[in-house]
């Protein structure tokens, strides 16, 4: 959030002392083509920094990219961030430029750069210092004008004497220093950030203006902001989408520890000195007591998200889930047992149905109504539910025994099939053209899918979305490679910077009807014509052929909740909405495009699968053909009841 940052002139003017000293830095660094490394906490606008460093120097004009060196798998590390030739592993079936070739004459942002793994920084060390990269598959040295820009919140001294991070890099990265302050130090900002919050999402979201009572706003600089400047835009957002009164209470704002009384003390000495207090008093209990605390107030904060629990937490997911099994929360994995009281070895074994979800459609609503744990309840089956953003995200837990049964569109079980994953199709729902599209900015000079030309274009690799813009490139006669694909999981509502990474999005409901609300997009062009959108159920092939019945059960279900959602449409949306954080008049939209009846595979939608995979196959999006046919379960008990 800083100042004249390229032409968002609404962005507020920070005043707080410790903003003005690294701002102050960013105006040195920035007209200089020195490597900067950025440290801050989780969530204090490291991106946005790198980008006013790039918006402000010579190279404005060249391209600004981003990667998170986290998200990288180790695999395919070095051919994203260096490029590979075609045939240099299975699947590269065409040559393709890495992120530094792609920020050629630009900036490059090594987010999270703390995460790269060592044999990663080896080759990033050389590239920094010799200024040239070599392809995957190649011998041949690549000549680089990129200037590089690293993030991270990781203590990389501290992370260098573990051994973790190399100290050769670290002194080549470590040139210009820019500290970032967490929110905490820089409470004189939070006001005009609070402000500037607001405004946003007011516009943004079509409500009238609101305005913080003076009680909240001192709420708002009192509270430590763990999260920082993300965390008090999301608490913004939150209370302007769910508030219906124009001035703000501390109430609404949803502050973690927050009473009418204000905060309660949680400095050091206090902390040390209630857990005094309680070895002495009841020692025997405190461990779990602190354990249960912490992990119910990270729920709490996260709104039951474990993934974002676990990240607050500085845990893994995994073992979030395992102290949370460990409490009875949630049913863990359970081995076969041997009963005691049998001379003979007699083995039991609980049941579980592991379930990939998105907040949406039939499996979102059957979560929220809570329904199948009742019914599963009486047969020694627990049910696990693990949300995901998109079907390609699902997929890939279902390949790695993660999950046992989800729901995405077409595309993702083609490229599961295609990479060896042993999905199964268990049935699908009808065809919702209407629920995916393309989304632009409302100014943007793309009026037509010919002006897509030479645009970024953001899309997530593998989804429903994906096969619709293979059929609008092919309907305006644009090759791939005349335009910038953008790999990203989706996101709404977008931020400032969304704006200037990417020109137009590709969306799904119900994030493509939340957008349609929006006065600041435009829906280019929907699949009205293009795709059919289906949604398909799937399972690992080796749980349908022990679980037949616990599958029967679940699918009788779902058909139940298509029923429910089209019987009661309204309090379906109310349900959804709560969970997505979206308009309810959004969500009704979304699942008024589509059906909810659920049905047998039947052989017109394999079909129109196989079309869609051959498709993939030819442009060599996917490494091998498939034959959707083969991932077809038949099991007679389910297709009596679905067809």
């Amino acid at each position: 959030m800083l100042t004249n940052f390229n032409n968002h002139t609404d962005s507020p003017r920070l005043v707080d002392p410790a903003s003005l000293a690294f701002q102050s830095l960013l105006d040195k660094f920035a007209p200089t083509d020195a490597t900067v490394l950025i440290v801050g906490e989780t969530g204090t606008g490291k991106e946005v920094v790198a980008r006013y460093l790039h918006h402000h120097s010579q190279r404005r004009h060249g391209p600004f990219l981003a990667v998170n060196c986290g998200a990288l798998t180790e695999s395919l590390a070095e051919a994203e961030l260096f490029g590979h030739e075609k045939g240099a592993f299975t699947g590269a079936t065409q040559s393709h430029p890495g992120w530094f070739e792609s920020a050629q004459g630009g900036t490059l942002l090594l987010d999270e750069i703390g995460e790269l793994s060592p044999s990663l920084q080896v080759k990033l060390l050389r590239v920094l210092q010799e200024r040239e990269i070599t392809r995957v598959g190649s011998r041949k040295a690549i000549k680089v004008d990129v200037r590089v820009i690293a993030a991270t919140h990781v203590d990389l001294a501290q992370a260098i004497r573990e051994r973790r991070f190399r100290e050769d890099l670290f002194y080549r990265l470590n040139i210009a220093v820019v500290p970032l302050p967490p929110l905490r130090q820089r409470r004189e900002d939070i006001p005009l950030l609070a402000q500037h919050f607001l405004a946003l999402y007011a516009r943004r979201l079509g409500r009238p203006a609101r305005r913080l009572s003076p009680d909240a706003l001192e709420a708002l600089r009192e509270y430590s902001w763990p999260g920082n400047i993300r965390e008090l835009e999301n608490t913004l957002h939150n209370a302007v989408l769910l508030s219906r009164e124009e001035t703000l209470t501390p109430a609404q704002l949803r502050l973690a520890g927050y009473s009418e009384q204000g905060f309660s003390e949680s400095n050091d000495s206090t902390l040390d000195s209630f857990l005094q207090q309680q070895l002495i008093s009841q020692p025997q209990q405190l461990f779990d007591r602190v354990i249960s605390g912490l992990i119910s107030n990270a729920l709490l904060m996260t709104d039951q998200n474990q993934t974002q629990a676990a990240a607050l937490l500085g845990i893994s997911r995994h073992t979030l889930r395992t102290h949370l099994a460990n409490q009875g929360i949630i049913k863990g994995r359970r081995k076969a047992l041997v009963s005691p009281s049998s001379s003979s070895a007699h083995v039991t074994q609980e049941r579980e149905l592991r379930i990939g979800y998105q907040k949406f459609g039939n499996l979102g609503v059957l979560k929220a109504r809570q329904s199948l744990e009742h019914c599963f309840a009486q047969q020694g089956v627990s049910v696990l539910w693990s949300e995901f953003p998109a079907g390609p995200q699902l997929l890939y837990a279902l390949q790695n025994n993660e999950i046992d049964f989800g729901t995405t569109g077409e595309v993702p079980p083609i490229f599961a099939q295609a990479s060896g994953n042993a999905v199964t199709y268990i049935a699908w729902e009808p065809p919702a053209p209407s629920s995916v599209g393309i989304v632009v900015p409302h100014d943007s000079d793309i009026r037509t899918i010919s002006d897509l030309r030479s645009k970024r274009v953001s899309v997530n690799r593998g989804s429903n979305v994906h096969w619709l813009l293979l059929q609008l490139l092919e309907e305006a006669g644009i090759g791939l490679d005349e335009l910038k694909v953008v790999y990203t999981p989706p996101k709404y509502p977008l931020t400032a910077s969304d704006y200037l990474s990417v020109d137009a999005w590709m969306m799904w409901d119900p994030l493509l009807s939340a957008a349609e609300s929006n006065p600041e997009l435009r829906i280019l062009v929907n699949g009205e014509g293009r795709v059919r959108n289906h949604q398909f159920y799937l399972a690992r092939r080796d749980y349908v052929e022990k679980n037949d019945d616990i599958l029967r059960q679940l699918v009788e279900s779902l058909q139940q909740t298509g029923l429910f959602i089209d019987s009661h449409r309204h309090e379906a949306s109310m349900l959804l909405a709560q969970e997505l954080g979206l308009e309810v008049a959004s969500v009704e939209r979304a699942l008024t495009r589509r059906s909810h009846k659920t049905r047998a595979m039947a052989f017109e939608v394999i079909k129109e699968q196989q079309t869609i995979a051959d498709r993939f196959y030819a442009l060599g999006l996917i490494n091998k053909p498939v034959r959707v046919r083969d991932a077809v379960w038949q099991f007679s008990s389910a297709l009596a009841l679905i067809e």
